[in-house]
């Protein structure tokens, strides 16, 4: 398998999905704003999606894709249907208990999670109608997240990346053409998540099928391999969901500031998700049971070098990324979200946040890329340990940050906390010898910060004033925008041509 064309085939599925989050953004902000209603949805969309991350894609899928990948290649297939079997059917049960606890505990849940609505009871009444509807989501999309999980190891990276298409899809159609049908209208994107969760999940079971990895009812907690996997799960919950965590906290202080910072601050992540989904994500799916495989196999050498295959794509990829949005914050918020209800204020204030947050852009994308080298070995302890600490220094930051920053100086500790967290990762993936950087990294850094440098000036000289951006027509901007764009990437290509770089260059097979 080329990873180099399985990562251009994910990313590619993943920017299409990410192209259609912006459009779900946009015809959000055009009918909703950034106001009381949205910051209501936000919260209320945050809180599942956080146990998403916990349920699914986060430490159960770093716990259950390992072990997987071990039965696969040690076990029978039988053995490894059974165990799929038991995995799954446990998930399921779970699930069903922690959305049940969520719907009846939803007053509860808001008030713990954004104390600063408890001021304003239409606000907190709203938020906790807007939770029941959405937290059977859990449901669908950490099941989803397994199909992904047993999809992936079997090599078809397709299927799952395709798959969020649907939630958007969902978003699209609940705004534009329900919204007005419902009383208050917001409801109308509560009921858009649960219908997406369910569209998402049916996608993948004929796929499952067609491998023969369709789970089955088989409740069984004696289960070596399922011991194994709650083992490995309970600490890497922490551990792989630091960022998340952080996210949550955050909400928490910015329900305490003006109404529309909870807003501002859920578009500016949207748009640093853009890149970190395509990029890190992308490289986290495809690295995962690459490595699993190759620790399987005791083959440690071969391990280090496609961690080093990993850093050296991220950083080629991640730090043009990062400089692009901080030069073109105000551009792109302006072409995607100024219009109708969302205010030039809301561009300015979505634009310091996201400004913030380019600043820790790469630290969370190498996380995505880092963690997996321990997890993929079922160390889980150390990346608990530096999850902790990242968390309390995170904290410390918000703490110092808010009272003059507001809503950015949360942007800036997530980005920051993200930094310290691929840091101390990458320290000790060396401290414990299992990776050894190959030579030609200080000339390939320096060849990066060139080339980044000069895409950087590029656009900072051809993006003109930033009020024009806000009284043009949305022709002008997307036009102005794509041709940006464009001269970015032309300008960081040629340089990176000149100095030597070639798309082979970065070409790894493995089998």
């Amino acid at each position: 398998m080329n990873l180099l064309r399985a990562l251009a085939t994910v990313s590619s599925l993943t920017l299409l999905s990410r192209i259609l989050g912006y459009a779900r953004d946009f015809f959000i902000a055009r009918v909703f704003g950034a106001g009381l209603a949205t910051d209501a949805f936000f919260v209320a969309f945050r809180i599942p999606n956080l146990l998403r991350r916990l349920f699914g894609e986060g430490a159960f899928s770093q716990a259950f894709v390992p072990i997987l990948s071990e039965y696969r290649n040690r076990q029978t297939p039988e053995e490894t249907r059974t165990l799929v079997d038991c995995v799954s059917t446990l998930l399921f049960v779970a699930l069903l208990v922690t959305a049940a606890l969520g719907v009846i505990a939803a007053p509860l849940v808001i008030w713990l999670s954004a104390p600063g609505f408890a001021a304003d009871a239409h606000k907190f009444d709203l938020t906790v109608a807007l939770l029941r509807i959405t937290f059977p989501y859990i449901i669908f999309i950490s099941l989803v997240a397994l199909a992904a999980g047993i999809l992936n190891t079997w090599s078809r990276f397709a299927v799952p990346a395709f798959t969020p298409v649907l939630l958007n899809v969902s978003f699209i159609v609940a705004a534009v053409f329900f919204a007005e049908r419902f009383d208050p209208p917001v409801l109308a994107l509560a009921w858009a998540v649960f219908a997406g969760g369910v569209l998402q999940l049916a996608l993948q079971l004929p796929f499952l099928a067609r491998i023969g990895m369709l789970p089955r009812w088989r409740l069984n907690l004696k289960h070596a391999g399922v011991a194994r996997v709650l083992k490995l799960m309970a600490p890497a919950v922490f551990g792989v969901s630091v960022s998340q965590v952080s996210l949550l906290i955050n909400t928490i202080f910015a329900s305490f500031l003006v109404t529309g910072s909870v807003s501002w601050l859920y578009y500016a992540d949207r748009l640093m998700e853009f890149p970190a989904g395509v990029l890190g994500a992308a490289l986290g799916t495809i690295l995962l049971p690459s490595l699993s495989k190759f620790h399987a196999g005791g083959a440690p050498e071969e391990y280090s070098r496609l961690l080093d295959w990993g850093l050296r794509v991220t950083l080629l990829l991640a730090l043009p990324a990062a400089a692009a949005l901080a030069v073109l914050a105000l551009p792109l918020i302006a072409t995607l979200f100024h219009y109708g209800r969302f205010s030039a204020e809301d561009a300015w204030m979505t634009r310091q946040a996201l400004v913030a947050y380019s600043l820790g852009l790469v630290g969370m994308i190498l996380v995505k890329i880092l963690a997996p080298g321990f997890y993929a070995r079922q160390n889980v302890v150390t990346p608990l340990k530096i999850g902790l600490a990242t968390l309390a220094a995170t904290q410390a930051m918000n703490l110092a940050f808010i009272g003059p920053l507001k809503h950015a100086g949360l942007a800036l500790a997530i980005g920051l906390g993200a930094c310290l967290n691929a840091y101390l990762l990458l320290l000790f993936l060396r401290k414990q010898q299992i990776y050894s950087p190959l030579p030609g990294w200080t000339a390939f850094a320096l060849k990066i910060a060139l080339a980044v440098g000069a895409m950087a000036a590029a656009l900072w000289l051809a993006m003109g004033p930033a009020e024009h951006w806000l009284r043009a027509g949305w022709q002008w901007k997307v036009s102005m925008l794509a041709g940006l764009v464009l001269l970015g990437g032309a300008a960081y290509g040629a340089c990176l041509y000149l100095l030597g770089f070639r798309v082979s260059h970065f070409s790894k097979r493995v089998q």
